[in-house]
């Protein structure tokens, strides 16, 4: 029933007369979709842009300290390096349990 003449139309006749029309109805339903996304779009945009905003970009900044989210590179060096040691012991560790 699939690949018979027609049986792609929703209504299920044959006839080229009483199929309906894809493009005037799912065109239009396609623009307003579209329409409507832009029209949201412009209101967050032009009238309530500090909607989606974060809280701290409103807090004035100190150019005199360092933030406390900004971590030293020592400090990082120094967790990878535990890091490294935790995988080279797991590796010997797994490869005494084979021999």
């Amino acid at each position: 029933m699939l690949h018979t003449h027609g049986s792609n139309n929703p209504n299920g006749v044959t006839g080229n007369v009483d199929r309906l029309a894809m493009h005037p109805y799912f065109t239009f339903k396609d623009l307003v979709t579209v329409f409507a996304f832009l029209l949201v779009l412009t209101i967050f945009v032009c009238w309530f842009p500090n909607v989606l905003g974060h809280s701290d970009n409103y807090v004035p900044s100190n150019p005199m300290a360092t933030p406390s989210s900004i971590v030293p590179e020592w400090y990082k060096k120094d967790v990878m390096l535990k890091s490294n040691l935790m995988i080279k012991y797991t590796l010997l560790f797994a490869g005494n349990s084979f021999i």
